[in-house]
């Protein structure tokens, strides 16, 4: 059976972004972190709200029924609005749900955010009545420090190269306004930090914060009506979401990463090799070497090597994370997939500052969440 895809329906583009910066908790409400993202990228992108079609939300700590309350306060014009609920990859599904009306034809103009408090989450997996086999000890960070001691034991790698993905990623996001921890670190500093698990210290691990992100995506014919700016409109060239299969031995989250971003390339009809920016599912430093590895950034075990050449770096051959990444800009969980977008769209417009990577043409956004997801976004620059 041949299935439809971003290549073969209408050309959809990223318009307009915006945020709220991502912070630790605070006082600030939720309708005001959102409304504060989605009236930047209703200004961004010169649209009104009235000419908004449908909106999608990411979020998974704040409640039932979150759009509502944020989004009646820029005008009640009767409009479909969703909540979507996907782990970390919450963002990103209400990303791909927007994309998709769009490029289908259902839409012209829909808005994709994300926000979320800190807060208390259930993973629902613990409500079914079966007994966890590891009685709960395996931990996110418990997880990821026993997977990067398996990797650093068959590498040539040690620890310190899991600590220059967060030097990388921390000085990264020093430079991002928007970016939770805005603080240069070297690495020592990474390295004498707090233990949280084997080798990965507090500052190897992301911070779950708050905050709120937002696009507008559109098609062709909304930016011929509206008059938009093509110089700023950058094109969804593919959209790729998988969930976990048995992979024997292997880790899911990185054979689940290798499928989907295979698939989100070839859909967008190029290489792993033509990325000039990348935003991935950094949350503890291991999984970027993991995952540009298995993207086929590097072939495997050159990841580390890579990373000491600076080929991962603003200005190298691709840059990861230039936002900071979840280690430095954080990871407020619902917003974070759209925030991803909010970057790379800045990229290939040239607009990110001091983080532009120059004559970016391609990016890629990834996400996974637990249960398991992976979800991978390709965009190109404006033609």
């Amino acid at each position: 059976m041949s299935r439809e895809n971003l290549s073969t329906l209408r050309p959809v583009y990223v318009v307009g972004i915006g945020l709220h910066p991502y912070q630790r908790k605070s006082d600030t409400s939720f309708v005001d972190l959102g409304l504060t993202a989605v009236r930047a990228a209703l200004d961004d992108a010169g649209v009104p709200w009235s000419s908004v079609d449908a909106a999608y939300t990411g979020t998974t700590r704040i409640g039932m029924a979150v759009s509502r309350p944020i989004l009646r306060h820029l005008g009640v014009t009767g409009i479909p609005m969703t909540q979507v609920e996907n782990a970390s990859a919450s963002g990103s599904s209400a990303f791909r749900c927007a994309i998709r009306d769009v490029a289908a034809g259902f839409a012209d103009v829909v808005l994709a955010a994300g926000v979320d408090k800190v807060g208390a989450s259930v993973r629902a997996e613990s409500l079914t009545g079966v007994a966890s086999l590891d009685d709960g000890i395996l931990t996110p960070p418990v997880h990821y420090a026993l997977l990067a001691e398996e990797y650093l034991s068959t590498r040539r790698a040690d620890v310190s190269d899991l600590a220059r993905v967060a030097v990388k990623n921390h000085n990264n996001a020093a430079k991002n306004p928007f970016a939770q921890r805005q603080t240069v670190r070297t690495l020592d500093e990474i390295l004498e930090d707090r233990p949280i698990a084997g080798a990965l210290t507090r500052l190897q691990c992301c911070p779950v914060g708050e905050g709120a992100s937002a696009v507008i995506v559109v098609s062709e014919d909304a930016i011929d009506r509206l008059e938009l700016d093509r110089s700023r409109a950058v094109r969804v060239l593919a959209s790729a979401q998988r969930s976990e299969e048995l992979y024997g031995t292997k880790s899911h989250d990185v054979e689940l990463t290798r499928v989907t971003t295979s698939e989100a390339l070839a859909e967008a009809g190029i290489g792993a090799d033509d990325l000039d920016v990348v935003e991935l599912h950094d949350a503890f430093t291991i999984e970027e070497l993991q995952y540009v590895e298995a993207m086929g950034i590097c072939p495997e075990g050159q990841a580390p090597g890579r990373l000491r050449d600076g080929e991962f770096d603003i200005g190298g051959a691709v840059a990861i994370s230039p936002s900071g990444g979840l280690l430095g800009m954080g990871h407020p969980v619902g917003p974070t997939g759209v925030g991803q977008i909010v970057e790379i769209t800045r990229q290939l417009r040239g607009e990110a500052g001091e983080r532009q990577q120059p004559s970016a043409q391609f990016g890629l956004a990834h996400l996974v969440g637990i249960g398991a997801v992976s979800i991978a976004h390709v965009l190109g620059a404006p033609r």
